[in-house]
């Protein structure tokens, strides 16, 4: 069964992560992408551990399957000549080195839209390819800090914390991954192809969402609230007698239900303090304490269980030792199989996208640098002789 990107050809220049997980992405969907390094290997993540397995790196795994390598010298003139070979037959271009560097190798937007008017060239880069920062380098820490998003997250004690995970080049991929998608849909009408210029920082702005919101219309400067939210209460973690739970009401509704079938507690659906959630997140100081100490008296397993008999949602904290136990992702397929020539089995987190008729597919392992040189590299020498 043909994946739903199963026509479109990608050239992918990047390298880490924001540029490698697009392609991944529109890899699983059926996109053939060939990734271009230099000789030798020029993605980091490739040394990015420990973990290795026979040397190959984790970080490296968790962004590049479905994909095919090559490794080409951008600084000859005959490995820009492949590129530009390459490109004639290309759907789709990626690269995230700094603005302008595309230009430097004589292979930008400008060069390759004339040899393939169509070709859709996106550019991932930190800081974009226009404003006064066009030129720092751009690391998803750095974007966490300068972006706002660490100001709030953490608490007071904490200070300013950093998401877990390279949040921002995974937002900046997906966003990407979009553009691209658009582009190529739109290209179905006019012909043509275009230009994206696409950033971690637009990408990390545009995550703070209801937050920036706040700000917007009140000028009032959010704080961190930990795992408190900040527009909704009660929304936020609790303390068990064996754990910690996410409690998330989210309507006047589901609070009553929830103080009256789940806490036992009929007079906290009735204190006018806590009527509406307007009421409740001025007053969560006053609110917050009674269903802690409440909750304080089971564990979390007969919480979840009363809170889902009465539709409220929650959830448990779970380490990922326990996700990857979950047997509902095990229904899911989230966690997948793969025989590596250097690794070995490996294992690897899934795809999310659930498509009915074209599914995503999981065909070619994360390749080795340059492992497909004699494939690719060695047909466009007989294609470039024959013309």
């Amino acid at each position: 069964m043909a994946g739903a990107l199963s026509n479109i050809k990608i050239l992918d220049l990047s390298r880490v992560l924001a540029g490698p997980y697009c392609t991944m992405v529109l890899g699983d969907l059926g996109a053939e992408v060939i990734k271009v390094e230099a000789p030798g290997g020029s993605d980091d993540t490739r040394k990015w551990g420990p973990p290795f397995k026979n040397g190959v790196s984790a970080y490296y795994l968790c962004a590049n399957r479905n994909k095919k390598s090559i490794t080409v010298d951008l600084k000859s003139a005959s490995g820009i000549q492949q590129i530009k070979q390459l490109v004639k037959e290309s759907d789709v271009i990626v690269n995230n080195f700094k603005a302008g560097k595309m230009k430097q190798f004589g292979i930008d937007y400008e060069v390759l839209s004339e040899i393939n008017p169509q070709i859709v060239y996106c550019s991932i880069t930190g800081f974009g390819e226009t404003g006064i920062y066009r030129d720092l380098p751009g690391y998803d820490f750095i974007i966490q800090a300068m972006s706002g998003l660490m100001s709030i997250t953490g608490t007071d004690q904490s200070g300013p914390q950093k998401v877990g995970v390279a949040i921002t080049d995974i937002l900046t991929g997906l966003y990407a991954c979009i553009g691209i998608q658009g582009a190529l849909l739109e290209r179905t009408q006019s012909g043509k192809g275009q230009k994206l210029d696409i950033s971690l920082y637009d990408a990390a702005v545009s995550s703070l969402i209801n937050i920036g919101s706040n700000y917007l219309m009140s000028e009032k400067i959010p704080v961190p609230l930990g795992n408190e939210h900040a527009n909704i209460v009660p929304y936020q973690t609790f303390y068990t007698n064996d754990g910690q739970i996410v409690i998330a009401i989210g309507n006047d509704n589901q609070f009553r239900l929830f103080c009256r079938k789940v806490l036992h507690t009929p007079e906290l659906a009735e204190d006018k303090r806590f009527l509406t959630n307007p009421d409740r997140v001025k007053y969560r100081n006053e609110l917050i304490p009674y269903i802690q100490s409440t909750l304080k008296e089971r564990s979390t397993a007969y919480w979840q269980e009363q809170c889902r008999l009465n539709n409220i949602p929650c959830g448990p904290i779970q380490n990922i030792s326990e996700v990857v136990h979950d047997p509902h992702l095990q229904e899911r397929e989230m966690f997948i199989d793969y025989e590596h020539p250097t690794a070995g089995s490996i294992k690897m987190i899934g795809s999310p996208l659930k498509l009915s008729r074209t599914p995503t597919t999981f065909r070619h392992h994360p390749p080795n640098a340059g492992e497909h040189n004699e494939e690719i590299l060695s047909y466009k020498k007989i294609e470039e002789t024959r013309r």
